[in-house]
């Protein structure tokens, strides 16, 4: 590694301040076998753990390369100060109570601002934090028993959570972990930048991380295009959600399209696959460490169970994956190897008979993974060791082994149950070229993060993200009139309508606009939940008999009724903090909320990323002409999508919410029928 972290994380050189934590960090590097020196620094003490003891940092034999502070939160930034000003390569800061504490969020913020004074230039993990573990160079400055081993390469893993970095290391199915990280506070050294770090080593294979938020957006993207260029894939644990995105709920798109979708749709931007459970996020990380990334989403399955193929089947239906039929050639040769009595299909229950026949098994795998797939599976599971002999299960293990050397194909091995694919089957099957899998569930997950990077890496690196310009003070809504306006404005297509400030006014000016016409009251933030829209009136009498109906309405909007419509679309931006100006498309009208039929996106966009995420609603049949109907102008939809999200750019900073539900998709054109703007100022 050549980058600033270098000294930081694969030291020659240790530091360890403080007391019994301390001590456990000693314990932890002389267990892991690291052969550099170990400095304990400890005002009253001759020795610590067997090894001679500093009294201060002034009689250090050199600068470390890497400090771990032990000692309480006040104390803290003196050390850190000193060690910058010998120069020293880093530090972790292990104590709590800064930031991070709500209760005392003064005095936290301030000793965290202190620490970072106090550090200057030199790099420091946390406050907050249990440190790191390199297990491959037997690094461990880490203050508490931990499950891993040294490795020669591997996958690695960057937490905000210490206790579950501790959990991790404790994983017995086989994932290699050359680096547990734990970035705390993230004060000095964030998440993005020790990923980059960890990049440059060349015994890293991928990164996973656990992510709660994501504070500099320009750096996840570096990160994303550093990932690319060295062809090492990240995935992410993602949690939490933004308290400013929380806040943002007075329109649909901001109830549908907050913070979550938010990052959903930033990490699939990035390429960064988002993984939902820790099982899956180790065996997602196992897979493209042995396996690397899927070209495309075909699999063959293999098992000696018609419920387990069934069961692969199934699990398969929620991720983008497919099981492609047998060829012609493929159903003959198995045909000829199986008999009449086994069903030919993918997945293929090859059936038990031939179970032990080692020529035959081999060559009806040999014949599976020869066909136009990208991945072939094999449902195995592993007998318990300390109940079961293993040996009447080698046969079936050894023929897929074969069969997948043979053919050279891209293979992996699926244990049903997680458990069951402990380390020692897990040594077994990746010594044979093949991908030891735990969990069905999880290993079609694994399956689909690995292709679903595979494809973003194939496109140009997106433009970074727009960034939400937040600014503080109370929202103000825009009336729809003069939203509409502003809309308009921007080459939107909006029905011909005009303001009116009472009942009387609004009929005459609909006989102006020509009957049939649409009436709204004005002041309402969801208009048809309060019953102030009424559509298809045709006379004048029809018009004030509404627009009496409609108490307290703040003046009404009188429209040209649009007809020949294909669909009723939502088409929203959001201004979120945490990750840009966010754009969802979906499913419009009364029913938003109840079909959550949606995609979001963060800007900017292009035309390629506006009509993929169309052609993924669940209403897009209907956009394509269903049944014979007629088609929605998608140019047209494209277009405008397009032409709303540059206006939000041009607004950035002023805009807080924009949302046009329903668009009328037509089959000639579109219709912009109601929208709802928020600022975050009185506009002059």
């Amino acid at each position: 590694m050549s980058h600033r972290l270098t000294a930081l994380l694969s030291p020659r050189s240790i530091a360890v301040f403080g007391g019994a934590w301390a001590q456990n960090v000693i314990t932890q590097l002389l267990a892991s076998g690291f052969d550099g020196e170990i400095w304990p620094v400890h005002p009253h003490k001759k020795e610590v753990c067997g090894l001679p003891a500093y009294q201060d940092i002034a009689s250090l034999p050199a600068p470390p390369d890497a400090s771990f502070i032990g000692v309480n939160r006040t104390i803290t930034p003196d050390i850190l100060r000193q060690l910058s000003a010998i120069g020293a390569g880093g530090a972790v800061c292990f104590a709590s109570g800064f930031a991070e504490t709500a209760a005392e969020e003064d005095t936290g913020t301030a000793l965290q601002s202190a620490l970072l004074e106090a550090a200057g230039d030199m790099p420091f993990l946390g406050p907050n934090c249990y440190g790191f573990i390199n297990y491959l160079n037997r690094v461990s400055l880490w203050p508490d028993q931990h499950g891993g081993c040294p490795v020669e390469s591997g996958v690695a893993i960057i937490m905000q959570s210490s206790n579950i970095a501790i959990s991790l290391t404790m994983q017995q199915r086989g994932c290699p972990i050359a680096y547990m990280v734990t970035a705390g506070n993230q004060a000095a050294v964030s998440q993005a930048e020790l990923a980059l770090a960890l990049l440059e080593d060349p015994k890293v294979t991928a990164i996973g991380l656990h992510i709660e938020g994501f504070a500099d957006l320009p750096a996840w993207h570096q990160l994303a295009e550093a990932a690319r260029k060295a062809g090492k894939p990240i995935i992410a644990l993602k949690v939490g959600r933004s308290e400013q995105a929380k806040a943002a709920t007075q329109s649909h798109t901001a109830s549908l399209a907050g913070s979550d979708a938010g990052a959903d749709a930033f990490l699939k931007r990035l390429g960064i696959a988002r993984i939902d459970t820790i099982s899956a996020f180790l065996e997602t990380l196992k897979f493209l460490h042995y396996g690397g990334l899927l070209a495309g989403p075909r699999l063959a399955s293999l098992s000696c169970s018609g419920g387990e193929a069934s069961l692969i089947a199934d699990a398969a239906l929620g991720h983008a994956l497919s099981f492609p039929p047998l060829s012609s050639a493929q159903s003959e040769t198995l045909a000829q190897l199986l008999g009449d009595i086994v069903h030919l299909s993918n997945p293929l229950d090859y059936q038990t008979y031939i179970w032990g026949d080692m020529p035959v098994m081999t060559a009806v795998f040999e014949t599976v993974l020869a066909g136009d797939i990208d991945l072939g599976c094999l449902i195995f599971d592993p007998p318990r060791s300390d109940r079961c002999e293993p040996e009447s299960w080698m046969p079936a293990l050894q023929a897929f082994l074969d069969a997948a050397q043979k053919t050279k194909s891209k293979a992996a091995v699926i244990a049903t149950v997680p458990e069951l694919m402990t380390e020692d089957w897990a040594e077994i099957i990746s010594r044979g070229g093949v991908v030891p899998m735990g969990g069905l569930e999880e290993a079609l997950t694994a399956f689909d993060a690995a292709h679903q990077i595979h494809s973003a890496w194939q496109d140009e690196m997106p433009a970074p993200a727009w960034p939400a310009l937040i600014q503080d003070g109370p929202r103000h809504t825009i009336d729809e009139a003069a939203a509409k306006s502003k809309l308009r404005e921007a080459g939107l297509p909006v029905p011909e309508g005009q303001f009116a400030a009472n009942g009387s006014a609004a009929a005459d000016l609909a006989e102006q606009i020509g009957f049939p016409v649409v009436l709204k009251g004005l002041g309402f933030a969801h208009k048809t939940e309060a019953g102030a829209v009424q559509l298809n009136l045709k006379t004048k009498e029809a018009v004030l008999n509404a627009a009496e109906a409609m108490q307290g309405a703040d003046g009404f909007l009188v429209e040209q009724m649009i007809t020949d419509v294909v669909a009723e679309l939502l088409i929203g931006i959001v201004a979120d903090p945490a990750h840009g100006l966010v754009l969802t498309i979906g499913a419009g009208g009364v029913l938003t909320e109840i079909l959550q039929d949606t995609q979001s996106l963060i800007l900017p966009v292009g035309e390629a990323d506006i009509r993929k995420a169309l052609s993924r609603l669940r209403l897009a049949p209907l956009l394509n002409g269903y049944r014979g109907k007629p088609a929605a102008d998608i140019d047209q939809l494209t277009t405008d999508i397009l032409r709303l999200a540059t206006f939000a750019h041009t607004k950035a900073g002023q805009l807080a919410e924009l949302e046009i539900n329903p668009y009328l998709a037509r089959e000639k054109g579109g219709s912009v029928v109601d929208c709802l703007m928020i600022t975050y100022q009185m506009e002059t």
